[in-house]
């Protein structure tokens, strides 16, 4: 039986998930520099919202549309966090900080040097 010309090896228990077009894993995946970010990334408008469905009715806020790497996301959801005095956390490209701190997250985006904007309510 002959192999797909695109299928084969998804995941890996020793790297985890496979990239389809090196075959590597995707930490150490060589075409990763290649590729183009997804236009759910981020559009170079940066938004603040705040956010409670699906939480249990904790309120979160949110910071979508940063067009940072993930190690420089990481890096300024800490300082967002710790000029909050909150909690959060990372998830898909999107900061997460724990409480309603719109205001506080748009003033220190804005000194940061980004072009932030409040949006929903």
């Amino acid at each position: 039986m002959r192999k797909p010309a695109t299928g084969g090896l998804v995941y890996s228990t020793d790297g985890g998930r496979m990239c389809p077009s090196c075959r590597r894993a995707l930490a150490g995946c060589v075409c990763a520099a290649t590729r183009v970010p997804s236009p759910g990334q981020g559009d170079g408008g940066v938004r603040v919202s705040r956010e409670s469905k699906g939480r249990g009715g904790k309120t979160v806020t949110l910071v979508r549309g940063l067009m940072l790497d993930a190690g420089d996301l990481a890096a300024l959801a800490k300082r967002l966090k710790a000029a909050c005095g909150a909690g959060g956390t990372v998830k898909d490209g999107v900061v997460e900080v724990q409480g309603d701190h719109c205001d506080r997250l748009l003033e220190h985006l804005r000194k940061e040097g980004f072009a932030a904007k409040r949006t929903g309510g």
